[in-house]
């Protein structure tokens, strides 16, 4: 079990719910997001229409989740509206990566630090890493360097560290592709047990589930890669490879689907604490605000991403459990 400051263990407790699991809702999203947004207009002022975006789904949605991601590039005004029960974690990463270079690496904001966050209002500090086990030693050796110091910064600052890790292939293009499919689970894994060593000082792993279930017998039209009782040993052994807290992120699936995995991790034996979902809350209005404004996006969040949340809410209390089953003072 995992010991932690008494500052940790309660800013853990803010971004959280009464259970002890998380709930929280992603939309620290940039690069993607202005695209959707923009949609090719050049009449559009991205940075405020991004703002207003992140506002109507902070005011609208944090009634219902335990906490929000944000980033400190368009969302600092959303945490004004946050429902005040929520608690906030804010994004250290510079979006996206330069794919004109090789290894994906990660870059952190110039102007932040864990310092500036937590002075900023984070109750946790989230990192995004894109790592490839099989990668060369001397790019994920730059990687493991990066994220022990950002650990260490966490840990003098007493913010809880949640990183979250993107797998992928460096010979692979197409991350959604079969031929991924296949080598994904042993990535998800591989990258899980070595950010769980204790030099990271990581206190929850937000990762990808360890297979993609479009390719899950049941669940796809596709062709089939997994047998269901194939994909819930990848699962177990996930579950087996830490003893930190961990909890999944959506990837952008529909809301439908994350809920049917969540619900399929846990009869494997995935004993997650919890989620941070993102797209599959609140994507479809991102089209309402381009065609209507905050309006029409306010309408569709207080209807429909509410209904998509609050179900989402029900999946989770009967599927996770407790990160303090992990952690202690």
């Amino acid at each position: 079990m995992k010991t932690i400051s008494q500052a940790k263990y309660a800013r853990l407790q803010k971004v959280s719910d009464p259970q002890h699991v998380i709930s929280a809702l992603a939309i620290d999203q940039r690069g993607s997001l202005k695209k959707m947004i923009a949609g090719g207009s050049i009449n559009v002022d991205i940075q405020s229409a991004v703002e207003e975006f992140k506002i109507n789904i902070s005011e609208a949605l944090t009634p219902f989740s335990s906490s929000i991601l944000l980033d400190p590039e368009y969302g600092l005004p959303a945490i004004q509206f946050k429902d005040p029960s929520a608690g906030l974690l804010l994004a250290y990463e510079e979006t996206g990566y330069d794919a004109s270079e090789v290894g994906r690496l990660p870059d952190l904001l110039p102007n932040w630090s864990v310092k500036r966050l937590k002075d900023a209002g984070a109750d946790a500090i989230k990192f995004l890493l894109y790592y490839d086990v099989d990668e060369s030693e001397e790019i994920n050796d730059l990687k493991q360097a990066f994220t022990e110091r950002i650990g260490s910064e966490c840990l003098a600052e007493d913010m809880p560290f949640f990183l979250e890790i993107l797998t992928y292939d460096k010979d692979i293009v197409e991350d959604k592709s079969l031929e991924f499919a296949k080598v994904k689970p042993a990535k998800v894994i591989g990258a899980m047990k070595e950010f769980s060593d204790k030099k990271y000082n990581v206190d929850v792993l937000k990762v990808e589930v360890p297979v993609n279930m479009q390719y899950v017998e049941g669940f796809t039209d596709k062709e089939t890669l997994y047998t269901q009782t194939e994909a819930k040993a990848w699962f177990k052994e996930q579950d087996a490879s830490t003893d930190l807290p961990y909890i999944y992120l959506s990837a952008g699936v529909s809301s439908e689907l994350f809920q049917e995995t969540l619900r399929f991790a846990a009869n494997a034996g995935a004993n997650f604490n919890g989620v941070l979902c993102g797209r599959a809350t609140w994507k479809d209005a991102v089209e309402e605000y381009v065609e209507g404004g905050s309006v029409a996006a306010e309408n569709w969040l207080k209807t429909q991403g509410r209904k998509n949340i609050e179900a989402l809410n029900k999946v989770i209390a009967e599927t996770s459990k407790a990160w303090t089953d992990k952690i202690k003072v």
